[in-house]
């Protein structure tokens, strides 16, 4: 059967996208004839592996292909970025098991991460653009033009994090229509599929963080009632778990591992946990014994490793539903978020939890991308359905630091955005001329134990005895969740006004200069592009060759092996020695050492084909054909729509 094309029309407005900017994975979607659907690549793969390979050369490699250079270059391949988003240089994060070198700030520069990359830093806002760079390269091969994005962020991001995701796509390129709640997005596809009212908590495990939400759902209302998370709790830490049990198995001392050796363990330990989703039991190879020994890792014992985060995640569950004063009996259901909920141990945990079995009929992977694409489509105003309407809230309390170093909550956590309020204070002391204020976010009572987010002065002040200034100070939250301050002295209107930049992120200058050098260097990027794709093509064949000679050479003619070992000696110095405007010529030598191997693949696949048929009879082969036919068939890659230029 042969698929229908999609008729393109050149008038056509750009398509609004929703993205999900994962730990492990990240997705872009849009919405088709009223149903939001992701993208998929040339594979037919949605999913977007989040790792980035920063080559010697300059050259950026983002996904699967990236994810080939962990093992042999784990410092220069950045895993789980989001985990590093809008952190500052001494965050616990930096210090847990992880091959990465971490550069330290410089005089002058933002507190904030630097990996350390060939000598170059790179902070967490840049990688996290160049995956961005990506989906939107994938939504524009699909959607010929795309409009303004929505991107998701775990309802626990603070400011500085939220900032961070926000600098990091419009580094990408992208329009920022809105920051939405990983949580809210999921909610919003649940609701609009299902069209079910009432209660409900969304339990969001993903790679990196962990968010719990209660919400309700009324007729297309999406009313918050209270959020919770933990924005360092996820898959990364079972992996994490289980990487020390390897090392403690195979008797290797973790805290003297090389960082290849430490990539080797945490890919590992992804992997059994995978395998763990179906098996009982996974045997290992011991990856660093000297000689051949093997060892067995049981879903008893990763349960065991996963039992105290499962209940840091328990704990944070029971503070949200008593923000929301709600019962778990009173939930008409729990809606499961985030590739780490296919763990057996964590559904079983939240079914005890709330006592419900929890809802994952749409896929937990894809449901964020979907809800953030129906938003976007919302928000762009290219929906038929305007009856949708979304109540967040903040996830923490934002306020000002006071005398003694007390903070003064100005918006309490859980207020519905967007919103504002306001709070007066006077001076302490006669004849002060000015006011230093301290912004901070959190729970915590004092200022030292909470999140800094920015500092101002406003000054000017005429002076006067202490108690009889008035300083009125405003809060905004936007509907991204960002913080905007605006502060006037009654008496002499004074007045000063901010929209907060986090003390871990990158200024303004910074963002702008970057946007700048995205412009500039633009085509030569491309260039890196297609050269490290053409490397990664000439590795995959020199490795395949190879292995045929072995297992083959008696197949060889006569003179044979030296023309293809001579192709294959040319292909590996070319790959290695090329520069940006060498794609041509190292695809040509790709071409060459096929030419010099194609007689030798012929007898290799005559001798598979003989060996497959060998003993059976001409009526069996013929149905075993006829089958294979039938099966192709009906697994055949649907035809892409021919492009326009």
């Amino acid at each position: 059967m042969t698929d229908l094309l999609e008729i393109f029309d050149p008038k056509a407005p750009p398509r609004a996208i929703g993205i999900d900017l994962g730990t492990t994975n990240s997705i872009v979607a849009y919405v088709k004839n009223e149903k939001p659907c992701a993208v998929v690549d040339c594979d037919g793969q949605a999913l977007l592996p989040s790792v980035v390979f920063y080559g010697h050369q300059g050259n950026v490699v983002v996904g699967r292909n990236a994810a080939l250079h962990a093992a042999e270059s784990p410092r220069e391949t950045i895993v789980s970025v989001k985990r590093f988003m809008g952190r500052g240089a001494g965050d616990p994060e930096t210090k847990r098991l992880g091959p990465y070198a971490f550069a330290k700030p410089k005089p002058g520069d933002p507190n904030t991460i630097f990996f350390d990359v060939h000598g170059k830093s790179i902070t967490p806002v840049e990688v996290s653009a160049d995956i961005l760079r990506t989906l939107k390269r994938l939504a524009e091969d699909e959607l010929r033009s795309i409009g303004g994005a929505v991107i998701t962020v775990p309802a626990y991001f603070d400011d500085a994090q939220r900032q961070a995701t926000k600098d990091a796509g419009r580094l990408a390129g992208l329009d920022v229509l809105r920051l939405l709640n990983e949580p809210t997005a999921a909610a919003l596809a649940y609701g609009l599929e299902k069209k079910q009212n009432g209660k409900f908590a969304v339990f969001d495990l993903g790679g990196g963080t962990f968010d719990v939400t209660i919400l309700v759902l009324d007729d297309g209302v999406f009313q918050v009632r209270s959020t919770g998370g933990d924005s360092a709790l996820g898959g990364d830490d079972m992996d994490r778990a289980l990487a020390h049990e390897i090392f403690q198995l195979s008797g290797h001392d973790s805290d003297a591992a090389s960082p290849s050796e430490v990539r080797v363990a945490l890919d590992l330990a992804r992997r059994v946990k995978h395998a763990l989703t179906t098996a009982t039991e996974v045997e290992l190879e011991n990856p660093f014994a000297k000689q051949p020994s093997s060892f067995v890792v049981t879903r008893a014992r990763f349960n065991a490793l996963i039992e105290p985060l499962l209940a840091r995640a328990g704990t944070v569950c029971r503070c949200a539903l008593k923000d929301a004063e709600l019962g778990a009996a009173e939930l008409d259901g729990v809606i499961l978020v985030g590739g780490a909920t296919r763990v057996p141990a964590v559904r079983a945990y939240v079914s005890k939890l709330f006592g419900k079995e929890p809802l994952s009929d749409i896929d937990p992977d894809q449901v964020v991308a979907l809800g953030a694409a129906v938003h976007a489509n919302l928000l762009a105003g290219q929906s038929t359905n305007d009856e949708v309407l979304l109540l967040d809230v903040i996830p923490l309390s934002v306020g000002i630091e006071v005398g003694c170093g007390v903070v003064d909550r100005i918006l309490p956590r859980n207020t519905t955005i967007p919103t504002a309020a306001r709070a007066t204070y006077t001076t302490q002391q006669d004849n002060q001329t000015g006011f230093e204020i301290h912004v901070v976010q959190g729970e915590r009572e004092l200022a030292a134990d909470c999140r800094s987010l920015a500092h101002f002065t406003l000054r000017g002040i005429p002076p006067m005895p202490a108690g009889i200034a008035r300083l009125e100070v405003t809060f905004r939250i936007d509907a991204d969740g960002l913080l905007g301050v605006h502060a006037r002295e009654q008496s002499s209107g004074k007045e000063q006004a901010v929209s907060v930049k986090p003390s871990y992120g990158l200024d303004e200058q910074t963002i702008e200069q970057m946007l700048l050098d995205a412009i500039d260097h633009g085509e030569e990027d491309l260039m890196l592009r297609r050269l490290a794709e053409a490397r990664i093509e000439a590795h995959r064949i020199v490795t395949s060759t190879r292995k045929s000679l072995a297992s083959d050479a008696d197949l060889l003619a006569a003179g044979e092996k030296e023309r293809i070992e001579s192709a294959l000696v040319t292909l590996e110095k070319v790959a290695a020695e090329a520069q940006a405007n060498d794609v041509r010529r190292l695809q040509l030598h790709i071409e060459d050492l096929d030419a010099a191997t194609k007689d030798f693949a012929g007898r290799r696949m005559n001798r598979s084909i003989a060996r497959a048929i060998e003993g059976k009879k001409l009526d069996a082969i013929e149905g075993a054909v006829k089958n294979s036919k039938g099966i192709e068939a009906a697994h055949a890659p649907p035809t892409n729509a021919t492009k326009e230029s």
